[in-house]
């Protein structure tokens, strides 16, 4: 199958649905699309009511709209994941980290701490590693002191099927015995992923005006920009974020037609970039719809991410908790090789 039909027909929810997942900091259901695909049960937690709706449009597990703190009520889970908001630790949003009133890791801790399950993740950006390098650690040893082995690694999307260059540090906490996904050799194109779709346009295709482009050629000539920052279809994408699939800036995702215009990308192809398949539809405005894409995990790596889960509770380790005990939490992020 080629990329297309393998997100078409791979990701959709199966009807094993067990165990339980909570999914917190859910978005629009990207991490939960990849666990629903492996045969989970999930329940997502979320703020952003455009989320929840799309959520609930598209997945077989509810939605429940909430700002999540530390004394929220979860309920007992065999599986908690989440994805932290990110903002408090990446480079455009300044890394305040702890001192940043977005930080979501205090609940994703509380809700381990109540749920108890037997294997949990977060993800983020590697941004978490650099100036708040010691509140990572600081978070690893209280979800360690829980009695669990936690490990973490940089994922690159384009190495577990997904066209884009984006990179999550997923951090798991277990029992033992537990592996990553692995490296995938092929390596998808923007091409391959959105190749289809490049000549149909619609009514609403925006086009950049002859002063955005002209923006754009100052932006690039002052960035000492090599290669331009259009989506080059022989390769895979540059990462998808909200601000480069919908704002008009420099470094906005541009789509080359063959008579030198260019066009910002639509919703459907952000979304095959990021391995939404086309039945999943986003609720909202186009807006919130460009925002939900940016903000997810991309599905096909949390399909990748679930099958490890699966594998792990299908055949549990033997490590009992003293073990765990002894185990230390790694100094250094275990890369994966380029």
């Amino acid at each position: 199958m080629n990329y297309v039909q393998t997100i078409n027909t791979l990701l959709k929810p199966s009807p094993r649905r067990a165990p339980l997942v909570l999914d917190l900091f859910a978005g629009c259901g990207g991490l939960a699309l990849g666990f629903e695909a492996c045969g989970f049960e999930t329940l997502g937690f979320e703020m952003d009511a455009d989320c929840c709706a799309t959520y609930r449009a598209n997945l077989g597990g509810d939605c429940i709209q909430a700002k999540l703190e530390p004394g929220y009520a979860f309920p007992r889970a065999q599986v908690v994941i989440g994805g932290p908001p990110c903002q408090p630790f990446s480079v455009g949003g300044q890394q305040k980290g702890i001192r940043d009133a977005r930080d979501g890791f205090p609940a994703f801790i509380a809700a381990v701490e109540q749920a108890q399950p037997d294997i949990w993740m977060f993800e983020n950006v590697r941004g978490l590693m650099y100036r708040n390098k010691p509140y990572l650690d600081a978070i690893l040893a209280e979800l360690q002191a829980m009695h669990y082995v936690v490990e973490y690694r940089l994922l690159r999307a384009v190495e577990h099927g997904v066209p884009q260059n984006r990179e999550r540090m997923i951090v798991v906490g277990h029992r033992g015995d537990f592996e990553f996904p692995p490296v995938q050799p092929h390596r998808v194109t923007a091409g391959e992923a959105v190749g289809d779709l490049i000549h149909l346009l619609d009514a609403d295709a925006k086009f950049l005006t002859a002063s955005m482009d002209a923006y754009v050629a100052n932006y690039e000539k002052a960035s000492k920009c090599i290669t331009p920052r259009d989506l080059h279809l022989d390769r895979p994408a540059r990462t998808v974020t909200c601000r480069n699939l919908a704002g008009a800036t420099g470094d906005m995702h541009r789509v080359v037609l063959p008579d030198g215009r260019r066009r910002r990308l639509t919703v459907r192809e952000g979304a095959r970039l990021q391995s939404f398949p086309d039945w999943f539809e986003f609720q909202g405005s186009e807006a919130s719809q460009y925002k939900q894409i940016g903000n997810a995990v991309p599905p096909l790596m949390a399909y990748e991410i679930a099958r490890c889960f699966r594998a792990h509770l299908d055949n549990p380790g033997q490590l009992d908790a003293q073990a765990v005990q002894r185990r230390k939490i790694p100094t250094q992020l275990s890369l994966l090789a380029d």
